[in-house]
């Protein structure tokens, strides 16, 4: 029996979208059930596994022939909060309006879990075997490191994916305008995780008598030169890559500009020429601390002896904490008492084998695109695959008219996918599935 891959995809995001998986706490329980009751009854085999009864996760297999090692699919159900937020429409609701589904996850990222079910389902109804096995892992906790999802998974169930090499993930395959030109970058790789903590000391007493050079100083100097100036600018070869792709199939000035960036001494000059665009390639091309957490004084009227500071840490591959530690001295002139709290390391080789079949899928979609590997700033669950040995490919691919910013939608009010992008993912995935086989790779 065949299925309407278009309805089916735009039925089941709407559902998956009414279970409030806002993590913390998640609660994606019922969410991965529900996932898990549609592939029983279409005949997969499938698996829940979970920390614990309220945080689950759902593996569906599909064999295949066994020409071509499995091919894994991932995605996760968690959502980050909408509290705080105003919206046009209730973010669980899944409401069509405007030529798009509204709520919270359409971007990031339950719109690709549809996409990724609602072309598996389309290929075995249609009876369509595989060149590979098909493992598609479903997960809770991204948003939160992962911690009860794909770590887990990885650390406790790794037997599920032997003989995996590939697999595609969340953050690749979206519309990127530059002028008339539309780009589609595909992720090849990410940022690793190395979080800062910077404790500052000084004299306290009562707010009435002022304290100079105090930890209220200390914390305002280092968040006043960290705003003005940037870290050392690296020209990684997962970025040079990309940049000397976007410099050869995009006009002036951007074929001018992107070159530029590639030169360590040129660079951060010419990322403010970007403007809007600089804040996207500003954080490819060196570590990065920026700062979220500010914990100090209790009272009003009395000055804080300590205030600690805390940095979300992204360090580019080849780099580590003793570098990044290293930067942060020289950028702001000074010693200062600081602390690694978490490191998470990133892949050490990367294999981009599966790279030109993802592209051409793509070209074949829209004639006029062209396609990039792209290098993420953030971290996704693809750190946790690469110990299994296991590249991801950013690749859920959304078609975007000119006009709409996918960066801002994400995490933000008013989250919301074209039905046009969910129906250009889903058919882009099927693409992959069929035609996926030993000399793709």
């Amino acid at each position: 029996m065949g299925i309407n891959i278009d309805d089916f995809s735009i039925n089941l995001l709407q559902r998956l979208i009414g279970f409030n998986t806002t993590n913390p706490p998640g609660n994606e329980r019922e969410c991965i059930l529900f996932l898990e009751g549609i592939f029983k009854s279409e005949g997969f085999k499938t698996q829940i596994i979970g920390k614990n009864d309220e945080r689950l996760n759902l593996y569906v297999h599909y064999e295949g022939k066994g020409e071509a090692p499995p091919l894994l699919m991932y995605g996760h159900v968690d959502v980050v909060t909408t509290e705080g937020e105003k919206w046009k429409h209730d973010p669980f609701g899944g409401k069509i309006s405007d030529g798009c589904i509204w709520g919270r996850g359409t971007l990031d990222m339950k719109g690709a879990v549809a996409m990724m079910c609602s072309a598996l389902i389309k290929m075995k109804r249609e009876a369509k075997k595989p060149s590979g096995d098909i493992i598609l892992m479903i997960v809770c906790d991204e948003e939160n490191g992962g911690i009860q999802g794909a770590k887990y998974v990885c650390d406790e169930y790794a037997g599920l994916f032997k003989d995996v090499k590939y697999a595609i993930g969340e953050i690749g395959g979206f519309t990127m305008y530059f002028g008339e030109r539309k780009v589609y970058p595909i992720m090849i790789g990410e940022k690793q995780k190395c979080d800062v903590k910077m404790t500052f000391k000084g004299e306290g007493g009562h707010g009435s008598m002022p304290v100079r050079g105090g930890a209220m100083g200390q914390l305002g100097y280092v968040l006043n030169t960290m705003d003005k100036k940037y870290m050392p600018c690296h020209i990684i070869p997962e970025v040079k890559l990309m940049l000397s792709e976007l410099s050869a199939v995009l006009p002036s000035p951007y074929k001018i500009i992107f070159k530029s960036l590639m030169n360590p001494i040129a660079c951060n000059k010419t990322l403010k020429l970007l403007k809007s665009k600089g804040r996207f390639f500003e954080p490819l091309l060196h570590n990065t601390i920026t700062p979220t957490i500010v914990r100090g004084g209790k009272k009003i009227n009395v000055i804080p002896q300590e205030i600690t500071l805390e940095f979300d840490g992204r360090i580019l591959p080849g780099y580590g904490p003793d570098n990044l530690k290293k930067e942060i001295k020289t950028l702001l002139g000074k010693e200062v008492n600081m602390e690694i709290t978490n490191f998470v390391k990133g892949p050490n080789k990367l294999n981009i084998g599966l790279y030109k079949f993802l592209a051409d899928i793509l070209k074949e979609k829209d004639n006029d695109g062209v396609p990039i590997p792209y290098f993420a700033s953030g971290v996704t669950d693809a750190r946790h695959f690469s110990k299994l040995g296991i590249q991801t490919y950013g690749f859920t691919p959304m078609y975007f008219e000119k006009g709409v910013d996918y960066s801002k939608l994400i995490h933000s009010a008013n989250e919301r996918i074209p039905i046009k992008a969910l129906k250009f993912g889903t058919d882009s995935i099927y693409k992959l599935l069929t035609g996926y086989n030993k000399s793709r790779i």
